[in-house]
C-alpha cells in the first residue's frame, strides 16, 4: 500500500525482497482498494448528474491517478523518453533515470489519460461505468506479478526493479490471474442489467488482455533493457489500464 499509493500506512519492519515479492502479490488487492474509492467517484456523480458522463470519467481517473501518486504514470513518461530516443542500452537507462520529461513522455501522459477517459466515458454511457474502473484498477495491477515473475530479471543492480525482480513464482501470477478472470465477470453479473449482460464476458476479455499486456512489456524491457526497471513496472500499468477499458468499451 505504501508503494503503490498515497495512503497513509506503517510501513513494515523489515524490507527485502520476500517481502517485495509478497507485496507484488498483494497488488492486485491494493487495485481493488483504489478502484474502489475511484468507482465510487464515478457512481457519486452519476447519480447526482445522469446526464454528465464525460465528467464522471475525468473525476474517476483523476482520483485514481492521486491515489497512486501519478507514480505509474511518471514511470510510462521514463519509459517512452528512453525507448523514444532509440540509442543504447545504457543511454536509454540513463534517459529514464533522469528527472526531466521529454516530447515522448508528455505524448505518452496525455494519449494514455485521453484513453482511459474516452473508454470509461462509453462504459458509462453504457450502464457500467464504476464497474469498469474497478476492474481496470484491478487488472492494471495484476500486471506486477507477472512482470516481477522469477523468469524476469532486472535491469539494474539496484533501484526499484531490483528489489521486485524474480520474486514472483509464475503458477502465483497465473492463480492471481484466474481468479480476477473469474470475479470480474461475477461482479458485472451482480451488478449488471439483463440489457448489460454482454459485459459479463467482456470482464474477462479485459482481464486476460490486461496479461497480455504485462507478457509483451516484460518481454521487450527484457530484450532492450536487459530486464525490469520501476519505470517499466509503471508503464506496464499504465497502459493495461487503457486496455482493459477500451475492451469493455469497444465488446458491449
Amino acid at each position: 500500500m505504501g508503494t503503490l499509493s498515497v495512503l497513509p500506512v506503517r510501513a513494515p519492519g523489515k524490507v527485502d525482497r520476500v517481502v517485495a515479492g509478497q507485496a507484488m502479490v498483494l497488488a492486485p488487492a491494493v487495485g481493488v482498494l483504489l478502484g474502489g474509492i475511484a468507482g465510487a467517484v464515478v457512481a457519486g456523480v452519476e447519480a447526482l448528474r445522469p446526464d454528465a458522463p464525460l465528467l464522471a470519467a475525468v473525476l474517476g481517473v483523476v482520483v485514481l491517478v492521486g491515489l497512486s501518486g501519478a507514480l505509474h504514470l511518471d514511470g510510462l513518461a521514463d519509459t517512452a523518453d528512453g525507448l523514444g530516443s532509440r540509442r543504447d542500452r545504457e543511454t536509454m537507462l540513463r534517459i529514464m533515470k533522469q528527472s526531466d520529461i521529454g516530447p515522448f513522455g508528455v505524448t505518452a501522459i496525455a494519449a494514455v489519460l485521453l484513453i482511459d477517459i474516452a473508454a470509461l466515458t462509453a462504459c458509462i454511457q453504457s450502464g457500467y461505468g464504476w464497474q469498469s474502473l474497478l476492474v481496470g484498477a484491478v487488472a492494471s495491477r495484476l500486471t506486477l506479478p507477472w512482470s516481477c515473475r522469477t523468469t524476469i530479471p532486472s535491469a539494474r543492480p539496484d533501484g526499484l526493479g531490483a528489489m521486485v525482480a524474480s520474486t514472483v513464482r509464475p503458477t502465483t501470477a497465473a492463480l492471481l490471474t484466474l481468479a480476477a478472470t473469474l470475479l470480474a465477470p461475477l461482479l458485472f453479473w451482480l451488478t449488471a442489467t439483463s440489457n448489460h449482460l454482454p459485459a459479463v464476458p467482456a470482464a474477462a476479455a479485459a482481464v486476460l488482455l490486461a496479461t497480455a499486456v504485462a507478457l509483451a512489456a516484460t518481454h521487450k524491457s527484457q530484450k532492450t533493457f536487459g530486464g525490469i526497471t520501476g519505470d517499466t513496472l509503471g508503464a506496464t500499468i499504465e497502459l493495461a489500464l487503457p486496455t482493459t477499458l477500451l475492451t469493455l468499451a469497444l465488446t458491449t
